[in-house]
């Protein structure tokens, strides 16, 4: 596997401070973090036994680089790294990669503020892959961007690996970090959950469906954020909008979880926007968000990029050449410094409309989200 996207990045901040790198299960975290540190004795996994007991022992080098991997399963993990950075006799480059949101799991103690630098590794996407063709776009439709199915070329594979995975979340990530007693349950959930991406969800729907609390829905869907299972974008409102402030719509990392192909093209389009998000926060710094559009007259846009609230860029994802989105010219009137696009899996026209709304395949625009 070529070298990942972040790991310029990586090498660069492990100069400076501690390096948390976190992302969903399997991305490639591992892989990456081993080519960076290099010598296989300097990796350590808490879900080994031995290497946790050296973890837990502080059997670890002095100098250089160490990779510790899934340590923030260790209730105490946060004082653990405060502990060996503040040793004076240690010179070490410590990278520390999860498969969680590792600012979610604190469990108390001192704060690590100051001392690490933070970025999330995404599953591949077409800038990444450096995709040309057309049917190569589609080929990462059907097969997902993690790298596993990706790169087995198989839609069996593809299929057997993300129904693995998702059990894998709900059985072994859930169980070691969460207290979740009703395991039947939220399997139902994230079984659900596909079926209803691209649309406001309803946490009253989920309860009624589930016959749960409202409070119980709404942490599991917590819990599934945590685990990097799937994310939710707010809605944007702005004083010149009506625009609705309440339910988020939600998208999975696996977006070959979703069957319907026009809402997979979605999600797929919501994940290369959401990496290229994270980037410009991790590397950049910058204020950057993605949401969505809907208010109060039924008008409705699947993306909007905003730097400090201010909105960049409206998206529509649709699967073939379609009208011109009204909401989109709607929004270009509202907001004119902002850019409207409508995006399609399979279409080919490519033109601005009079409304200023830019209507074009997809892959020419995701190529760009470098």
């Amino acid at each position: 596997m070529k070298e990942r996207y972040l790991e310029k990045q990586v090498r660069a901040d492990l100069k400076e401070k501690m390096v948390f790198v976190a992302g969903p299960r399997q991305v490639g975290k591992t892989f990456m973090a081993r080519r960076i540190i290099g010598a296989k004795e300097r990796y350590f996994n808490w879900d080994v036994p031995g290497h946790r007991e050296a973890i837990l022992r502080r059997e670890l080098p002095q100098s250089g680089g160490i990779v510790l991997d899934e340590i923030h399963k260790y209730r105490s993990w946060r004082n653990y790294l405060k502990g060996l950075v503040d040793q004076p006799e240690r010179d070490l480059d410590i990278l520390v990669v999860g498969s969680a949101r590792l600012d979610a799991y604190r469990f108390g103690g001192d704060s690590l503020q100051g001392r690490y630098h933070f970025l999330r590794l995404h599953p591949f996407s077409t800038a990444e892959l450096g995709l040309q063709r057309p049917q190569e776009l589609l080929d990462l439709l059907e097969l997902g961007g993690f790298p596993e199915p990706f790169l087995s070329g198989s839609k069996t594979a593809a299929r057997r690996w993300s129904r693995s995975y998702r059990i894998r979340i709900l059985r072994e990530e859930v169980a070691s970090l969460e207290h979740v007693l009703d395991l039947g349950n939220l399997e139902l959930l994230a079984l659900r959950l596909p079926e209803l991406v691209g649309s406001p969800l309803s946490v009253n729907a989920l309860r009624e469906d589930l016959q749960v609390s409202h409070k119980t829905v709404s942490r599991w869907l917590q819990v599934l954020e945590r685990l990097y299972f799937m994310f939710r974008l707010p809605p944007f409102g702005a004083p010149a909008i009506r625009a609705v402030k309440k339910e988020a719509k939600h998208y999975h990392y696996d977006w070959s979880q979703v069957a319907d192909m026009p809402r997979r093209f979605e999600n797929l389009v919501a994940s290369h926007l959401m990496k290229w998000v994270h980037f410009q926060q991790d590397t950049l710094g910058l204020d950057m968000e993605l949401r969505y559009f809907r208010d109060v007259d039924g008008r409705e846009a699947d993306f909007v990029v905003c730097e400090g609230r201010r909105p960049l860029r409206f998206i529509e994802a649709k699967w073939d050449d379609s009208p011109v989105s009204p909401a989109l010219a709607y929004l270009k009137k509202k907001f004119p410094d902002a850019e409207a696009l409508q995006l399609s899996a399979v279409g080919r026209k490519d033109f601005l409309s009079p409304a200023g709304v830019r209507v074009q395949p997809a892959l020419p625009f995701l190529r760009e989200l470098t």
